[in-house]
């Protein structure tokens, strides 16, 4: 399960056996996961976290979006 990045309590990372998926980065915070589709950034699914909590977190994964999809092409050899 590696780890792209932790800022301020958010974890960002991707399951190592998700190749089969489109390229997108799951998100915790505490209790609360999320995951994003990367292209384009869309909402996958969410837990726990609020609707204006979710419009922070998409901003987070659009100005991270380039190092999560190098992560995730370098992971996956893409």
């Amino acid at each position: 399960m590696p780890t792209v990045l932790i800022e301020e309590g958010f974890r960002f990372f991707f399951y190592s056996r998700e190749n089969a998926e489109p390229p997108h980065i799951h998100v915790e915070y505490g209790d609360k996961l999320a995951k994003y589709w990367l292209d384009p950034v869309e909402l996958a699914v969410s837990r726990r976290f609020r609707a204006h909590e979710l419009s922070e977190l998409r901003e987070r994964v659009l100005r991270y979006r380039s190092r999560f999809l190098e992560a995730w092409n370098e992971h996956f050899g893409a």
